[in-house]
């Protein structure tokens, strides 16, 4: 990986950092140049956080890191946090585990959530 690509990694890895902060969660990224010896970002609860910042989406290639990494550190499951360009920040999960998440706090929009079987008033 050349030096314009680790430095555009890091600077994507702190502005995320800082977003999760905003939401009151103490995430911190990891230590600069540890090229895998520790998570991309630490302190979601539950959460192992895949960071990427690409113009060209291989979320499959992604996933596979993320599934690796989150079983070799145990913190959590393997979630990819990524954006392009001047494009907002997603989140991408296996559904079973997304789904676990949500049962567990349910929605928080304000709408009535619809339980399973029934359609959403």
């Amino acid at each position: 990986m050349g030096a314009k690509s680790q430095r555009k990694g890091r600077a994507a890895e702190r502005e995320l950092a800082h977003l999760l902060q905003r939401y009151g969660y103490p995430v911190e990224a990891g230590r600069a140049q540890s090229y895998g010896e520790v998570p991309d970002l630490s302190g979601l609860p539950g959460v192992h956080i895949e960071c990427k910042r690409a113009e060209t989406l291989r979320l499959s290639e992604w996933m596979a890191q993320a599934e690796r990494d989150a079983q070799r550190f145990g913190d959590g499951l393997p979630a990819i946090f990524f954006r392009r360009s001047r494009s907002p920040w997603c989140v991408v999960m296996k559904l079973e585990d997304w789904m676990g998440i949500y049962k567990a706090g349910g929605c928080r929009c304000g709408c009535e959530a619809a339980k399973p079987g029934e359609k959403r008033k």
